[in-house]
């Protein structure tokens, strides 16, 4: 039930329903979900520590508010990790007898790619922020071997696409700012080419802190 609740109340947060800087308590979402206080409670505290929402002590409970700069420091953050992944363990399966597991995931995880890629062509941020966030959480664990590193970026992950959501809804131009280049990383993945890997994840945070530097410059 604690699982269930995070869950859902983590896709309220992502699709915008809940805003940034909302607040509601534990009797509210409790009464919203017909459940108990307490795996509410729990939910709301591990979410917290995800850092998704604060805790005020006489409040409750309120959406975390990032700023472009928190944004651009989780872009950044992404950046150092991942390309030392890829720098450090080229993709691909290890010469000699197949590794016929490792293909199986870069086939799901391919197929998470591709309707990832198909939403975004298509501006449709709801599909894609479930199909994008299974697919780099996968691909994190099958790319890093590393269990620590994965979650790591997944929760980069969500909570650049929490800052993300109340711009995009709003960007005239949607479609120019969300990525499509799931199944190109896959492929280069696939051939075991860490170099075309890289360069295609270095483009993609490029494109991220420029448009946090177009956020920033409309603010002004």
């Amino acid at each position: 039930m604690r699982q269930q609740i995070a869950d859902a109340l983590r896709d309220e947060v992502l699709a915008g329903r809940l805003e940034p800087g909302q607040e509601f308590t534990v009797k509210q979402i409790a009464e919203q979900y017909g459940v108990s206080a307490t795996p509410v409670r729990e939910a709301l505290v591990d979410l917290c520590a995800q850092g998704l929402l604060d805790s005020d002590q006489h409040r409750g409970f309120r959406v975390h508010q990032y700023s472009i700069d928190d944004y651009r420091g989780m872009v950044e953050a992404r950046m150092l990790v991942v390309d030392g992944i890829f720098r450090r363990h080229t993709p691909g399966t290890a010469p000699g007898e197949p590794d016929l597991s490792y293909g199986v995931a870069l086939v799901s995880i391919r197929r998470r790619g591709e309707a990832a890629a198909r939403a975004a062509r298509a501006g449709d941020l709801d599909v894609l922020i479930g199909y994008d966030i299974r697919y780099w959480r996968e691909l994190g664990r099958l790319v890093s071997a590393n269990d620590y590193i994965a979650d790591f970026l997944h929760r980069l992950r969500v909570q650049a696409w929490v800052f993300s959501v109340p711009y995009l809804r709003s960007e005239r131009d949607v479609l120019g700012w969300l990525w499509s280049g799931h199944v190109d990383l896959v492929d280069a993945i696939t051939l075991g080419d860490a170099d075309a890997a890289v360069a295609l994840v270095r483009a993609y945070n490029a494109h991220s802190l420029e448009w946090a530097d177009r956020l920033e410059a409309r603010a002004r």
